[in-house]
């Protein structure tokens, strides 16, 4: 996942230290923006997996078409208010006089790849739901491959600069929809046949549909507004924290990416057997991808601590931002063992749909953030970090909480009738 932006950045840095600044920052403007629909992957993944559970091979295709227009929808009104986007998140990161016209030129190319975006994410999770997780993982391999080949020929063939990044980005995104269209076909047509078609088709369990969407959207802007106070407060502090806190938090991606695996394979598989009306097999599936999750942090929280300077020197030579950046080596050391119930957690909720509790503990988590960094931490430069650090324990341990004395006694009732 992560060689779509790497690539981009490696091409702009051998034009300029503003391209690459630039480039940077445009990704970083779409990252934020897309964050929020990513509902449309984990509450199409959640759905679908417990509609396979139950054999329901009309639910099953019809929570792919819902998911598709509503993808459309979302891309059509990004579009649609772009400009004002652009403005509003430029403002929100504080992109200087001299990155501006490379952001927007970026920017204004890369939008259009919108539609394709957002129809991925549906495909993504619906392939998951089902049950298939080697497609997914051919659609990326694909998109990446492409993306490689269109943006070097576009920036160092063709010449054309930041634009040539975003056009590769762009049809590299398209190519990927196309694949996912025609392995969707090739292997799953029956889905297709014997449908009676009908309009009201596409309402039916449409106020579910809406209802878990809306909660992973509302849970999903509390997160995005957490990550964005953390970049407007690093950046408030000078470059050399703004640049040291850029690289930690790509070791926490790092961990995110690997632990997402485990937590994907939660949606799917835990929501296949609550589907399927199987407790104990939903049990099961939790307690070995805790165990893994748990695993992983472990090998990682050694790794960050015993190569911490080595690790931070991947992404930077200066030696201020090194410097600084090694002052939260314990801190980077134990984030994993704090933060990888976060993910594991989510793909549990996500695969038993519980979009509510997935809502309310990450907007509490995100006020607990917010105001152990206004009340605790607010002239202190650590406390940027010691509060993300308590939010992500935080919401592990209320997530923990809910699902020991709420979810598990709700499920031991309800599938055990």
């Amino acid at each position: 996942m992560p060689l779509l932006s790497a690539v981009d950045t490696a091409l702009m840095g051998h034009l300029s230290a503003i391209h690459l600044g630039a480039v940077g920052l445009g990704s970083m403007i779409f990252n934020f923006i897309y964050w929020n629909f990513g509902f449309l992957r984990m509450g199409t993944t959640g759905t679908v997996a417990q509609q396979y559970g139950g054999d329901d091979r009309r639910a099953v295709f019809m929570s792919l078409v819902r998911g598709g227009l509503l993808a459309l929808v979302i891309a059509s009104a990004l579009m649609a208010f772009s400009p004002f986007l652009l403005r509003g998140m430029a403002s929100l990161l504080q992109v200087s006089a001299e990155h501006r016209p490379l952001v927007r030129e970026y920017f204004q190319v890369r939008i259009w790849a919108a539609p394709a975006t957002m129809i991925m994410y549906v495909f993504l999770g619906w392939y998951f739901g089902v049950q298939n997780s080697l497609f997914p993982m051919i659609i990326t391999v694909i998109i990446n491959v492409s993306n490689i080949v269109l943006s070097y020929y576009f920036v160092r063939v063709l010449d054309l600069g930041i634009a040539g990044v975003a056009w590769g980005t762009v049809i590299a995104e398209y190519i990927g929809v196309l694949v996912a269209i025609s392995l969707m076909l090739y292997r799953y047509r029956s889905y297709l046949y014997g449908l009676a078609w009908r309009s009201k088709n596409l309402f039916d369990g449409l106020d579910d549909f809406f209802s878990v969407n809306a909660n992973l959207f509302i849970r999903t802007v509390a997160l995005t507004g957490a990550f964005l106070m953390f970049y407007r407060l690093s950046s408030e502090e000078g470059a050399i924290v703004l640049a040291a806190n850029v690289v930690l938090l790509q070791l926490l991606n790092w961990l995110s990416y690997t632990v997402d695996g485990f937590a994907f394979a939660a949606e799917s598989v835990v929501g296949k057997y609550y589907g399927a009306k199987s407790y104990d097999k939903v049990v099961e599936a939790v307690n070995k991808v805790i165990k893994w999750g748990t695993a992983l942090a472990v090998v990682y929280a050694m790794v960050y601590f015993a190569f911490t300077e080595a690790l931070i020197s991947l992404f930077t030579s200066d030696e201020e931002v090194i410097s600084f950046a090694m002052r939260y080596r314990c801190v980077i050391a134990a984030l994993p063992i704090v933060a990888y119930l976060c993910y594991v957690w989510d793909g549990i909720y996500i695969g038993l749909t519980e979009s509510i509790w997935m809502r309310n503990t990450m907007v509490i988590s995100a006020v607990v953030f917010i105001v152990f960094h206004m009340v605790f931490f607010r002239d202190i430069t650590n406390g940027i970090w010691y509060s993300f650090f308590i939010f992500l324990g935080f919401r592990s341990l209320l997530q923990t909480i809910i699902w020991r004395n709420i979810i598990a006694t709700k499920l031991l009732k309800y599938l055990s009738k």
